[in-house]
C-alpha cells in the first residue's frame, strides 16, 4: 500500500438549488476539484449518493457524472452506505490509489433533496433504517434519535437545554462559511424555545436537508510533492458496521461502529484522540454529537455533553467540532456530507479556512455515519508540508 494525498478540493454551496440538477451539482464539484489540483482527468470516479433513485429517479450516477464533467470514457461507479455514502466513496477511491490500481481518482458526494415534498424526503431517508422493525412501523430517524436522547438524559441526568452548545457552536461557525446553508447565529434561548419535532428533539437539534456536492482528487504522495503547495496525506481510512436496528444493540448509547472505525483509524495513523486537532463529526442530531465524541475517545461515557458545556468544542477549545458549520448549519445533503467533511478538514490543514481557521492544526479527523450508527467511516488527515 502506498501513501495517498489529497490533491484537489471542490464544493458547491449547500442550499435549495432549484435551478441546478443532480448532474449539474456533481459536475461542478468534480470540475472544481480537478482545477484545484491542476489535473485534467482522473482514471477513476467514485460517486457517493443515497437518494438519487428515489428522489431524482436517476441511477447510474458514475457514468452520468463522468459524462457531464467532461470525463467520458473513464471508469466510474456509485457507492451507497446511507448517510455515510460520501465518506465511503472517498474510502473506495483511497483504496484504489493506495493499492496502485490507479494513480488519480476522484471521489464525489452529491445529493438533491429539496425538489420534492418533505414527506417524500422523510420516507426516502427512512430506507436507511431497518424496514421490517423500524421504518415500516412508522418510526422516523428523528424518532430514533429522540429515543437515544431521552435515554441519554435519563441515564446521565442532563436536561435538553444542556445540548444547546452543539447547535450554537455549529451556527456560529457556519455564519463565516460562504458555502453553508444556514449562516445565521442562534442563541441558547432560541434553542430552548425551538419547535419540538419528536420530544426531546427540536428543530434546532436537527440538521437541515439540502442540495449540494463536494469532490476530492486523490493521488500518490510523490505526485503531491511534485505539484507543490500544502501536502495533505490520508493517514487513515477505516470503516465499521453495527446492527441497523437500534433494538438489536446490547447498549443503544454505545455505537459500536463509531468506536471500531475510530480505533482502526487511530491504529492505522499511529495516533490517539489526544493528538487530533479537530474533529468533523456527524452532527445530524445533537445527541449524535455527544455519542460520537464519546465513542471516538474524546470524552468518557456520558461526558460528551460536558465537553460542550465547558466550551471545549469551539474553535479555541480542546477538540473543535463542526468548524465550518457541520451538518447542523452547513446543511446535510446526505450522500455528499462525508465528502464535505473531508474538504473542510483539508481546508483547515491547508490554512484556508478563513475566519474559522484553527491555528497550527496538523491532524484532522472526520467521521461520517450511515443510519443511526449502522455504517461508520472515519478518516484521519495529516499535513506534511
Amino acid at each position: 500500500m502506498r501513501d495517498v494525498a489529497i490533491l484537489g478540493l471542490g464544493q458547491t454551496p449547500v442550499g435549495e438549488h432549484w435551478d441546478l440538477s443532480l448532474r449539474d451539482l456533481g459536475a461542478q464539484a468534480i470540475v472544481s476539484a480537478l482545477k484545484d489540483a491542476g489535473i485534467e482527468a482522473p482514471q477513476l470516479l467514485v460517486v457517493g449518493n443515497m437518494l438519487s433513485g428515489s428522489l431524482s429517479h436517476q441511477e447510474n450516477l458514475g457514468a452520468l457524472l463522468a459524462d457531464y464533467a467532461g470525463l467520458r470514457g473513464i471508469e466510474a461507479l456509485k457507492v451507497e452506505a446511507a448517510c455515510a455514502s460520501g465518506a465511503m466513496a472517498v474510502r473506495m477511491a483511497y483504496l484504489a490509489v493506495a493499492g496502485g490500481m490507479v494513480d488519480i481518482a476522484v471521489a464525489c458526494g452529491v445529493e438533491k433533496m429539496t425538489d420534492g415534498s418533505s414527506e417524500e424526503t422523510t420516507t426516502a431517508l427512512a430506507a436507511a433504517a431497518d424496514d421490517l422493525f423500524e421504518s415500516d412501523q412508522g418510526i422516523s430517524f428523528v424518532a430514533l434519535n429522540a429515543m437515544l436522547m431521552r435515554r441519554y438524559m435519563h441515564e446521565f441526568g442532563y436536561r435538553r437545554e444542556d445540548f444547546a452548545e452543539f447547535a450554537v457552536n455549529a451556527h456560529r461557525n457556519a455564519a463565516r462559511n460562504p458555502n453553508a446553508m444556514f449562516r445565521r447565529p442562534i442563541t441558547p434561548q432560541a434553542f430552548a424555545e425551538a419547535k419540538m419535532i419528536a420530544t426531546p428533539i427540536s428543530l434546532l437539534d436537527s440538521a437541515g436537508i439540502g442540495d449540494g456536492a463536494a469532490a476530492l482528487v486523490l493521488g500518490p504522495m510523490d505526485l503531491a510533492r511534485r505539484l507543490g503547495g500544502a501536502v495533505i496525506r490520508i493517514a487513515a481510512s477505516a470503516s465499521a458496521t453495527d446492527s441497523v436496528a437500534l433494538h438489536d444493540r446490547r447498549d443503544p448509547l454505545e455505537v459500536r461502529a463509531i468506536y471500531l472505525s475510530a480505533q482502526r483509524a487511530y491504529a492505522q495513523a499511529g495516533v490517539g484522540p489526544q493528538d487530533i486537532d479537530l474533529f468533523e463529526l456527524h452532527d445530524a442530531f445533537t445527541i449524535m454529537s455527544a455519542l460520537s465524541l464519546e465513542g471516538a475517545g474524546f470524552a468518557p461515557r456520558g461526558g460528551g455533553v460536558r465537553l460542550a458545556l465547558e466550551g471545549e468544542i469551539g474553535l479555541e477549545g480542546r477538540i473543535p467540532i463542526s468548524t465550518m458549520g457541520g451538518l447542523k448549519a452547513r446543511g446535510h445533503p446526505v450522500g455528499a456530507t462525508g465528502v464535505y467533511q473531508i474538504v473542510e478538514a483539508a481546508l483547515q490543514l491547508r490554512g484556508q479556512a478563513g475566519e474559522n481557521q484553527i491555528p497550527n492544526c496538523r491532524l484532522a479527523m472526520t467521521q461520517n455515519i450511515g443510519g443511526s450508527g449502522a455504517n461508520v467511516v472515519t478518516h484521519i488527515l495529516e499535513r506534511l508540508a
